[in-house]
């Protein structure tokens, strides 16, 4: 099963997890926000005052040291919810 289909069907907490065992160094400013994004099921969810929206854009914002296949798809699945 290629990872970009079946992201399609995980929740932004999976996605999260995906991130976690792929992206070995977490960059320190996009880590709380992948912390955020374990406590979410959508980007329709709120974090605390945040809504899940803008804490997927804030991750996406500071996760582009991230690279690799696996992140070429997340980012991609992150991108299409957040439009």
């Amino acid at each position: 099963m290629r990872i970009d289909t079946s992201l399609e069907k995980l929740s932004i907490r999976d996605i999260a997890n995906v991130v976690y065992r792929d992206w070995k160094k977490v960059n320190f400013a996009a880590a709380p926000y992948l912390a955020a994004m374990m406590c979410m099921e959508s980007v329709n969810d709120y974090y605390g005052e945040d809504s899940g929206k803008s804490v997927v854009l804030y991750f996406l914002s500071n996760a582009r040291s991230w690279r690799g296949e696996t992140a070429k798809a997340v980012k991609a699945e992150l991108n299409k919810r957040v439009k």
